[in-house]
């Protein structure tokens, strides 16, 4: 073997690298969405709970065990976004371009924040 083919072979495993690495971070936005959906189903179980028991005696029980699941919804969208940022930092992209990492963030923060004015509204509106 002479000095080009090594030098292809550095540069094709560098290529092969470069591709895994944007594999990796693809991978993990579809695991952030992945967690995403988890928490909104939590959500979605705690508003749906509350709807179907309203009637519940005493009315605290039913808000009570919706507002747990919400919370876990909370919970879970930022144990996800924490994962996301974490596993972003340690990359980079090459070949494509991807989500930058505020976005996490973002969406997490909408979830959080329509998730605790759902918290409210079931304890505030009758």
């Amino acid at each position: 073997m002479n000095h080009a083919d090594n030098a292809s072979r550095d540069e094709l495993a560098l290529d092969r690298t470069d591709l895994a690495e944007d594999r990796t971070l693809l991978a993990n936005e579809r695991t952030f969405g992945g967690w995403l959906r988890t928490a909104l189903a939590a959500v979605g179980i705690g508003v749906g709970f509350n709807a179907l028991f309203r009637t519940m005696q005493p009315v605290w029980v039913p808000k009570a065990i919706a507002t747990v699941f919400i919370l876990l919804g909370i919970v879970v969208a930022f144990m996800a976004w924490r994962r996301a940022v974490s596993v972003a930092k340690r990359l980079e992209w090459h070949e494509i371009e991807g989500m930058p990492r505020t976005r996490f963030g973002v969406m997490t923060s909408i979830v959080g924040a329509a998730s605790a004015a759902l918290i409210a509204a079931i304890w505030v509106l009758r």
